[in-house]
């Protein structure tokens, strides 16, 4: 059981959330302190050492930011709660840091959970952030992947193509490495954007700067030797995109 503490400046939305956790994991959360505003979250978390912290961003006096900065105990799993902004969105999914967009929904508030229950260990709080203030202010040049075993920053130069199995993709790598990470492909492809990685298929996206060659008949072959087919619903794109 995670011992929870929630920091949202809204009451009604704090009391949804504790209602939420409830129904969607009893068996799991034990809320052990609410929080307002800044100053109270970091003396709470302090105190109590939580083993999971649902933090808001815009707080009475200050921000999620400032707490996380201000704070000592860090060793804590994270998730933020966020109004939609698709740049700090995208920031989050670079850096792998855990959001739900406000109002929360119960169904994703349960994955959010069920992925904490598959990690082995909780992440380094202040490389996330670093990184996540650095992306967030102009476009990343790593993302960060993660796994059971660690949390992987990889140069998106580094990676030559992303290719998918159910809910789980498969990030091909220069010097032959591989990870796997179980997050499906769409998820990616919302962060490796063209023209520099492009969708050809239903199961493989690929970094273009990475292909050694392609044939009018519809096959790519990729620096790794791999030779992917182009499906017929992304060939109009894929041979406009060479033309340009």
């Amino acid at each position: 059981m995670y011992k929870t503490i929630i920091v949202e400046d809204e009451h009604h939305l704090r009391e949804a959330l504790s209602l939420l956790l409830e129904i969607a994991a009893p068996q799991q959360i034990q809320i052990i302190g609410q929080a307002a505003n800044a100053s109270d979250a970091i003396k709470l978390i302090d105190d109590l050492k939580p083993d999971l912290v649902f933090m808001d961003i815009m707080l009475q006096s200050g921000t999620g930011f400032d707490v996380l900065n201000l704070i000592t105990h860090k060793s804590f799993h994270l998730i933020f709660t966020t109004a939609y902004e698709e740049h700090a969105v995208r920031a989050f999914k670079y850096n792998a840091i855990d959001y739900l967009l406000k109002p929360i929904d119960a169904d994703e508030l349960k994955t959010s959970i069920e992925r904490i229950d598959n990690r082995r260990e909780r992440f380094e709080l202040e490389t996330q952030l670093q990184h996540f203030t650095t992306h967030i202010k102009k476009m990343p040049e790593r993302i960060v992947l993660p796994t059971q075993e660690a949390m992987h920053v990889i140069k998106i130069n580094d990676i030559i193509r992303c290719e998918t199995s159910g809910s789980y993709t498969t990030f091909y790598l220069t010097e032959g490495k591989k990870i796997i990470v179980s997050k499906a492909l769409k998820h990616y492809e919302e962060m490796l954007l063209a023209p520099q990685f492009l969708r050809i298929h239903q199961s493989h996206l690929i970094n273009i700067n990475c292909i050694s060659s392609y044939s009018r008949d519809g096959r790519v072959q990729m620096v790794d030797k791999i030779s992917i087919p182009i499906s017929r619903a992304h060939k109009e794109a894929f041979f406009k995109l060479m033309r340009d």
